[in-house]
This record gives C-alpha cells, sequence and structure tokens, in this order.
C-alpha cells in the first residue's frame, strides 16, 4: 500500500482490538507489554493517560503500526515511547517514520510531558535509525539484555536476548545539579555534553546519611525475567537493605537486575560504589527520572550478549563502549 494511504493519529477506543490483533500477528503471544493484548485495559490506561498511544491506520481503519508514550518512570511526566509494532507487510511502507513524526508535531503541547524517550531495540538498527531521522532524540544510556530472545521469535531477528538504546527528548527543561561519582567521571562527562538540557556538576563526595532509611521499589517482569529496583533513598542501612532485596529478587529466576540511583544525591557515588562491588555495571544517565536525573547500572546472571548489540550512531557506539568497558571491569 502507498505511503500516502497509510494515517497516523492517536487511539481511538474502536482500535484496542486491532491493536492486540497486530501485537499477535507479530509477536504472537510473547510480547512482554501484556496490557497491548487487552483491549478494555488498554482503554482504561488512555483515560488514566498512563498510555499515550499512536496507531497508524489504512483508510478501512485497520491498525497496522501501533506506539505508545507511557508513564515508565517515577516522576509521572516521564514517558517512554516504546511497545511498537508493525505488520509485516507494512515494514517498508515508513509506518514507524509515520509515527515518529507525529510524537513530533503534537508532544511538545501535551500537558504533562517534561521528557519523553525511545528504546529501540539493537538486534538491528532500523528503529534508531528511524528515530535519529525523525526527532532530536539524543542517547543516554544502554540497557544490556532486557528483551527476551523469544519476543523475536516470529521474525527470527534475535539469536539470543536482545538490548535496547535510550534516547531522549527534553520537553519541559530542568536545570538542576548532579552530583558525579568519581568512577563515571569521563562517561558522565560524554553524556552531558550533548544532552538537550544543562547541568551543573560538583563531585560525589558524601557518606551515605545514617538518618536516612533506604527505601526501594521493585518491579518484576517474570515474562522478560527482568527486574528495575527504584531507589528512592538510600541509607546507612543501603547495604544490607539492598542485599536483601536483590537475594529475594534473585529468587525469581530473574536474568537482569536493573538498579535507578539518584544523580542528585551528595552521596550517589557511595551507593554505586557498593552496586559496583555487587556487580553491577554502568548503564547511562535517565534524564529527569526522579524529577532530577537518574543513573542505570544493571547486572546480568549470564554473560551479555555482546556480539549481537547493533548501534547506528556514533555517539551510541561510545555510549557501548562505556558500557562493555565497565562490564568487563566489574568482572574482575
Amino acid at each position: 500500500m502507498d505511503n500516502e494511504e497509510l494515517t497516523a493519529g492517536l487511539f481511538r477506543p474502536e482500535d484496542a482490538e486491532g491493536v492486540a490483533k497486530l501485537f499477535t500477528e507479530v509477536y504472537g503471544d510473547a510480547y512482554p507489554a501484556k496490557i497491548v493484548y487487552d483491549p478494555k485495559g488498554l482503554v482504561e490506561a488512555v483515560e488514566r493517560r498512563d498510555q499515550i498511544p499512536i496507531v497508524v491506520r489504512t483508510p478501512d481503519g485497520r491498525v497496522v503500526g501501533y506506539s505508545s508514550l507511557f508513564r515508565a518512570a517515577p516522576d509521572r511526566g516521564v514517558y517512554e515511547k516504546g511497545n511498537g509494532a508493525v505488520l509485516s507487510d507494512f515494514r517498508n511502507a515508513g509506518v514507524m517514520g509515520k509515527i515518529f513524526q507525529y510524537v513530533g508535531r503534537v508532544v511538545p503541547g501535551m500537558e504533562g510531558v517534561k521528557v519523553f524517550f525511545g528504546e529501540p531495540v539493537c538486534n538491528h538498527v532500523y528503529i534508531q535509525k528511524a528515530a535519529l531521522a525523525s526527532l532530536p532524540f539524543v542517547e543516554t544510556a544502554l540497557e544490556v539484555d532486557l528483551m527476551p530472545a523469544e519476543a523475536y521469535d516470529r521474525e527470527k531477528s534475535a539469536s539470543g536476548r536482545v538490548a535496547t538504546l535510550l534516547m531522549f527528548i527534553t520537553v519541559v527543561g530542568n536545570s538542576h545539579v548532579i552530583h558525579v561519582p568519581d568512577m563515571y567521571a569521563s562517561y558522565l562527562e560524554y553524556i552531558y555534553e550533548g544532552l538537550d538540557d544543562k547541568r551543573s556538576f560538583v563531585p560525589s563526595v558524601a557518606d551515605l546519611p545514617v538518618s536516612e532509611r533506604t527505601r526501594i521499589d521493585t518491579m518484576i517482569y517474570d515474562s522478560a525475567r527482568v527486574a528495575r529496583l527504584a531507589v528512592h533513598e538510600a541509607g546507612g542501612d543501603f547495604s544490607s537493605t539492598f542485599a536483601s532485596e536483590e537475594e529475594r529478587i534473585l529468587r525469581r529466576d530473574m536474568e537482569v537486575v536493573q538498579v535507578w540511583l539518584n544523580l542528585s544525591w551528595p552521596w550517589v557515588g557511595k551507593a554505586a560504589d557498593l552496586l559496583a562491588g555487587k556487580g553491577y555495571f554502568f548503564g547511562g544517565v535517565l534524564p529527569q527520572w526522579f524529577g532530577q536525573d537518574g543513573l542505570l547500572m544493571q547486572k546480568t546472571i549470564s554473560r551479555p550478549n555482546w556480539e549481537d548489540i547493533h548501534v547506528f550512531s556514533e555517539r551510541a557506539k561510545r555510549i557501548l563502549e562505556f558500557v562493555e568497558t565497565d562490564w568487563r571491569q566489574s568482572q574482575g
């Protein structure tokens, strides 16, 4: 079908069944974000603005492409643009480009959206190229082995677990102070040089505050075998509290554990040091993740699938280099 016959627009309730059918045709039942298979749940999530989906339709209303902005961080103004699918017959029709262009037109005027980010997979570079060609994304982090290979069985595009690249766009600026962990100073200097928002920097030298109690929120994604830990407070009990939570998580047969730390803490360097001692390695920067920026650290139970990580831009290649270098150092 000709590209001009396809139209991109915001999701309507009558699209919900078509979205479920699209993901079933592309991924079977293996896609980790189960909301796409649940028409009623998707409509309710849109009403709460937890999801802001964009669909591409044929003239007769058939849904052939989908992506959504959805809340994905402790701060409710941070939205991820993800959960993408394109029907195989329309892979060369510029469907994802239409979605990116539509997002670029409408999202900057949306109330409540402070930043949004993409999380393109790295088993190929097609989505990365489409994103960078359509919108002023800035790459800031790399998530190693995030997606299970089974999610790509139908399209036969992955031989192992799949990494994702994180790329952000600032909608509402938020200049603030970043406390820089010494071991990541050179990495952060490079990443922040290209960020589309201003920050100021001081070394992170403070000790973990004895008066504070550690508070961690954990999200488990059993089908992907991924756990994400948002550290909202890190106190003098951080080491013991984190060790207890990690032990609980690993009993769930997780393959990947991610940790989010707040770079506005004067003691973030001490927290990062403790994680590094437990085998965690650098992931990158998460702009405005907690209202202030976050630091991504990550750990894989198996050796990461480095050989199948494909990134497009020179900036992404540098970030991949940082991540792999720090992983190798974490292995002793």
